[in-house]
């Protein structure tokens, strides 16, 4: 790797899918799509297409976006790059840098929204003309684009792109098509089985096995309380005793749900105040208008 462009490490990171706070539905999809993935090796050349898949993990902070790229990762056997984009200069430097990556291999891209503002198709034909003479010197969303699914895209086999974002609703829809970012994985806050995995994970807890007095009100708590999943491992570390550790988890996750009720009461509160102020001003509007044009008693 090229000291000025890779950080080399030895990714020894545990995540796994089997430890991995995720829906079983959601885990299963996206280790049966890598499965038919590296086993297509003969129909991606039929079809002329580069031997590649992209992946889109968006959502909050905290849902798991990396531990699940260390799954990823652990469970083919890949290489991990690290790209951030903010330290490549132009197009050409970003074809560079997809040369000195091997084949079996995942790129990341992380939060793709903030790395770049990139919106160089919004021009003119004589603009854009002018603007691609100019594209080389300078990192654009047309050099990333064809850096993804274009001719350079094919420089090399059996690699696995993954963009995360936390607002997958600002990234330019180009970057959402297929063959960019091929499957769109949302990753959301703890849910009830989310909850099990920590559990198992961090306290050896099992509570379909030796039901524990809170458990019924955690799972009642947990995806009211929004919280993620990495918030509920910090509580789980806390203690090694699982009345203790359960408990805090217990009035953390109360806390939260306080929080988020008086949010969206507030928000409630916002909305009806800006309804009423709308409808007033069209009360207005139409009391105005009301009496209509041609209608006085002119003289006549």
């Amino acid at each position: 790797m090229g000291s000025s462009i890779w950080g080399s490490v030895n990714l020894e990171h545990p995540a796994t899918f089997e430890t991995m706070a995720m829906e079983p539905e959601l885990k299963r999809a996206i280790v049966e799509d890598m499965d038919r993935f590296v086993k297509r090796r003969e129909f991606y050349k039929k079809v002329g297409k580069a031997w590649k898949r992209g992946y889109l993990l968006y959502g909050p902070p905290g849902i798991g976006k990396s531990s699940l790229i260390a799954a990823m990762a652990n469970y083919l056997k890949f290489d991990v790059y690290d790209l951030e984009l903010t330290s490549i200069h132009s197009n050409y430097d970003l074809r560079r840098i997809l040369l000195s990556t091997t084949n079996r291999s995942i790129l990341v891209i992380e939060d793709i929204d903030c790395s770049l503002e990139m919106h160089d198709r919004q021009f003119d034909e004589q603009q854009q003309f002018v603007y691609q003479q100019l594209s080389n010197n300078r990192l654009t969303l047309s050099g990333l684009l064809n850096f993804i699914d274009g001719l350079w895209s094919s420089c090399g086999d059996e690699r696995i792109i993954v963009f995360t974002t936390n607002h997958k609703d600002r990234l330019d829809p180009a970057l959402l098509r297929p063959g960019q970012m091929d499957v769109h994985i949302h990753m959301s806050y703890c849910t009830t089985s989310g909850f099990r995995i920590l559990a198992s994970n961090y306290l050896g807890f099992h509570g379909d096995d030796h039901p524990h007095r809170l458990w019924g009100e955690i799972e009642g708590l947990i995806e009211s309380a929004k919280v993620t999943p990495a918030e509920v491992a910090e509580e789980l570390m806390m203690n090694d005793d699982v009345d203790v550790a359960l408990d805090r988890l217990t009035n953390f996750l109360k806390r939260n749900k306080v929080e988020n009720d008086e949010t969206e009461e507030e928000a409630n509160k916002i909305e009806n105040q800006e309804a009423k102020r709308q409808k007033m001003e069209n009360h207005n509007v139409n009391k105005i208008g009301g009496g209509g044009f041609g209608r006085g008693r002119g003289k006549g």
